[in-house]
């Protein structure tokens, strides 16, 4: 038995109000410009925003405006918003440009990833996290009789060697904040019946608030800052990720449209060829448009080159290439930071 554990955080969690901040900013800028350029990270804490990077944009942007209505989304308080936001870098600028032979507008490695173990395509462990994380949101946004207040995370536990469907899953962890009117017992019955309609067996244990009580949430409780949840955004630790995170980057920053695109080669070649699993990883220069490195790892390790050239040969990996192919101009990148980047629909964004 190999026990593995894996985590999702909801949408409150004060590192995901943060991306919801950035990523609306990035939405407001590209809706008014779609050349607009954005490295925008986002601190909370108590009732205080504060904003802070580097865009450039002709699109007219109420910066303050977008944190406090993100905010109120999410039902939490605002005093003060602090933005310390200047232009992109004319050196970076000049090095990037735009158009088809804009370059990757930084360096760094992105990976993508793809498996057969659910329809979404990820890890069955991570997949089951980010389905009761959702269950938790819908019951606080949807029930007016909730116990929940919203911030949450989750952490599944399965083993590695058992079949990948409920039969693996030993352990389920749910910490929850909730309301100073609910006591343990209470709760701990409320969130199992959240629980009971994903058919998890009952021989798995199920630990919910662990520390007890849990009625301040939020960034009361925790600052949040922008990029702090990568793997939440992505695979669960199931594989490697970049070291760059998403939220608050336009498309010509690779870190994030690299990783989007190589979780749809990913995708692509699980469909394609049959595969059980299949990893791919991008390395970019800033300034480059064509990247250093494409490699792809799978279940069939004999074929790998054969599917590394099939990538160099189909796919379109400059910048350009990568926002035209995925649309990345006009996705809803509040809509998209709530949570995992790929959970929306199969192989996509």
């Amino acid at each position: 038995m190999r026990l593995f554990s894996t985590e999702q955080v909801s949408k409150y969690h004060p590192d995901k109000y943060a991306d919801q901040i950035s990523d609306a900013i990035l939405g407001a800028c590209l809706k008014g410009d779609q050349n607009s350029h954005v490295a925008i990270e986002t601190l909370v804490k108590d009732d205080v925003i504060v904003l802070a990077g580097e865009i450039t944009t002709a699109a007219r942007v109420d910066y303050e405006g977008i944190a406090r209505c993100v905010a109120e989304k999410l039902h939490y308080p605002v005093a003060k918003v602090l933005t310390f936001i200047r232009t992109q870098s004319p050196q970076i600028a000049a090095g990037v440009g735009s158009g088809k032979a804009q370059g990757a507008g930084d360096q760094g490695i992105m990976y993508g990833y793809a498996c057969n173990q659910t329809r979404s395509l990820l890890p069955f462990g991570f997949d089951l996290a980010n389905r009761i994380i959702e269950r938790l949101e819908n019951d606080v946004e949807l029930n007016p009789y909730t116990y929940l207040k919203g911030d949450a995370k989750c952490q599944v536990t399965v083993d590695l060697d058992a079949p990948t469907d409920m039969r693996s899953v030993k352990k389920i962890l749910v910490s929850v904040c909730h309301q100073e009117n609910v006591n343990e017992a209470r709760l701990r019955t409320y969130v199992n019946n959240l629980l009971d309609d994903l058919d998890i067996p009952a021989s798995v244990e199920r630990i919910i608030n662990p520390a007890g009580a849990w009625t301040i949430g939020g960034p009361a409780a925790d600052a949040g800052l922008t990029g702090r949840k990568i793997v939440c955004d992505q695979y669960g630790g199931f594989c490697p990720v970049g070291g760059g995170a998403f939220s608050g980057k336009d498309p010509s920053k690779v870190d994030r449209s690299g990783a989007y695109m190589a979780r749809r080669i990913a995708c692509q070649l699980l469909y394609k060829y049959g595969l059980e699993w299949c990893e791919v990883q991008i390395g970019y220069a800033i300034g480059k448009a064509e990247p250093m490195s494409v490699s792809v790892k799978c279940n069939r390790h004999e074929d790998e080159d054969f599917y590394t050239e099939k990538v160099l040969k189909t796919y379109d990996l400059t910048p350009a290439g990568i926002i035209k192919e995925l649309k990345l101009l006009d996705k809803d990148y509040e809509k998209i930071a709530e949570g995992c980047h790929y959970r929306f629909r199969e192989g996509a964004v």
